[in-house]
């Protein structure tokens, strides 16, 4: 049974004219500015992921970018992560051929801060207000370039916010709990929402991109529409004037300009009305996307792809280790080499609370599978696993390895296993390890059981502790909230004195919604209450 219509957090503001956010003249407009303060309820936020990751995949106006080297002019730059060191992600490691994965968040704010935003209509009180981020979608390139996977974040997640300090005021704000995810890009500025990304997920970020709204009518107009599918004629627009305005005819149509807006903002009348649903039709927008711009990619004309290089890099903010034409046209070099057939969008999976959402176990799964660089769409072949220890410091002699245990064991559903780091102690003194000691700290949950350390000249005897329990070496991690090799006992291991480790499943979660970026078959389900 689907879930009910949420309530967005400025519902009241869903309507057509000046002050709407989601109406037929509501396009919004996202050029990544920054700031900070409360953000009126009544703005509006919007979705528009297709286009977003569009940007992303930049294979198509490679040729443009050497030929106009003065679009470098077109890009903006903010830094990338503006968090406390302590909240980074540890660095990925590079996999058995010494090839390593790339992350990207790409960023879509909801600020009207330019004329030509402002031109495409909407709110003309919010301009200059703080922005949010109100796309969000990690594009994860695997480590040997045959697949990519995107997870999409919905808006309204509640998450923690870590403590960011704004790059250019120097004004500094303190963490937060609990928080709709979107509000972190108006505390300092893109770096902070990709902060808050490495928190959540532990998936170490290499870049980001923030995109603006009307970047969005000049890549559709660019490459001549985008082919959308809906599986009865809709119409957007109910009796109290909610929805986006957007009115098609049963089957494909290629939408580009305000149109296109349109379906990327529509969410009354796909399916349950939910931002779910708006998420799954960006979807449907994105995969089609990608695949004419990688048709518009192989044509020989110089003027459209002069178009399309200048649509993307106006449409730009990026960060410095993106910031310039030749560090683009590098990383769509990268892109290219992944097949269409091999790229998978889903969601996050979540469930509600109350009007809002938080990630689900599958959640912690999904981001697993992108942490370990397991493809989403289940063709990987089997990859040989690096030797940590080749690279690492020798080891010292167990009995010389100060090990402190900690007691992880504690779940949702059940409380910690009373004197387990003491047990675990035992058992490692027992193995030779002796000085192992508890730790009486009260230790975070921790499903599956890990051993820490905090610098590389400890990473041996990490090694050599996961080793001897038969922990995966995978589970062996870099941190800084530990002072030495530190044994944290999952909730896998309850009870025993020896370690079994889980069998892995390694299947993306069906609440993630997996879409195949070469399924030309999708198509939206409208709500008939939306018909005509």
């Amino acid at each position: 049974m689907s879930p009910a219509p949420r309530a967005d957090r400025d519902d009241p503001a869903d309507r057509d004219g000046a002050s709407d956010r989601d109406g037929a003249s509501g396009a919004v407009g996202a050029d990544g500015g920054s700031g900070g303060g409360a953000r009126p309820r009544r703005r509006r936020a919007l979705r528009w992921s297709a286009a977003v990751l569009a940007m992303v995949i930049l294979g198509t106006a490679g040729a443009g970018f050497l030929y106009y080297r003065h679009l470098n002019g077109h890009l903006k730059k903010d830094a990338l992560n503006i968090g406390d060191a302590k909240d980074r992600a540890p660095r990925t490691e590079a996999n058995a051929a010494g090839q390593t994965p790339l992350n990207i968040l790409v960023i879509g704010s909801d600020a009207r801060d330019t004329k030509a935003n402002q031109k495409l209509g909407g709110a003309r009180e919010t301009f200059g207000g703080p922005p949010l981020a109100d796309v969000q979608m990690l594009v994860h390139v695997s480590a040997d370039r045959t697949n990519m996977s995107v997870v999409s974040m919905p808006r309204d997640t509640l998450v923690d916010i870590p403590k960011c300090t704004d790059p250019g005021s120097g004004k500094t704000y303190g963490a937060l709990q609990r928080t709709m995810t979107n509000e972190s890009l108006g505390r300092g500025g893109p770096g902070c929402t990709v902060a808050t990304w490495e928190k959540l997920t532990g998936i170490r970020i290499d870049n980001f991109m923030m995109i603006d709204f009307a970047g969005v009518v000049s890549m559709a107009d660019a490459i001549g529409g985008v082919p959308v599918c809906v599986d009865r004629n809709i119409r957007s627009k109910n009796s109290e004037g909610k929805g986006s305005g957007l009115k098609l005819r049963k089957g494909t149509t290629y939408v580009q300009g305000e149109q296109a807006l349109q379906w990327l903002r529509t969410r009354y009348g796909f399916e349950d009305g939910s931002d779910l649903a708006r998420a799954k039709a960006q979807h449907q927008y994105m995969n089609a996307m990608v695949r004419e711009l990688r048709k518009n990619a192989k044509l020989s004309n110089p003027n459209k792809l002069r178009k399309l290089a200048e649509a993307a890099t106006s449409a730009l903010t990026v960060d410095p280790g993106l910031g310039s034409v030749a560090k683009l046209y590098d990383l769509a070099g990268e892109l290219k080499k992944v097949p269409t057939e091999r790229i998978t969008m889903t969601t996050m999976p979540n469930r509600y609370v109350g009007a809002r959402v938080e990630p689900t176990e599958d959640a912690a799964k999904l981001f697993r599978l992108v942490r370990e660089d397991i493809a989403l769409d289940g063709k990987d072949k089997k990859k040989p696993a690096p030797d940590k220890a080749a690279s690492t410091d020798p080891a010292a002699a167990d009995d010389s390895i100060a090990v402190q245990v900690q007691n992880g064991t504690r779940t949702d559903a059940l409380a910690p296993v009373p004197g387990r780091a003491t047990t675990v102690a035992g058992a490692l003194a027992d193995k030779g390890f002796t000085k192992a000691v508890a730790d009486a700290s009260a230790a975070p949950a921790q499903d599956t059981t890990l051993v820490r350390y905090p610098s590389a000249d400890l990473e041996g005897d990490a090694l050599r502790l996961a080793k001897v329990l038969g922990i995966p070496a995978k589970a062996v991690q870099r941190s800084t909230d530990v002072s030495g090799v530190t044994l944290v006992v999952g909730a896998d291991w309850r009870e025993g004195k020896t370690y079994e480790a889980p069998k892995k499943d390694d299947s993306t979660p069906d609440t993630a919604e997996a879409l195949n970026a070469s399924d030309t078959t999708a198509c939206m389900k409208v709500d008939p209450g939306f018909t005509w």
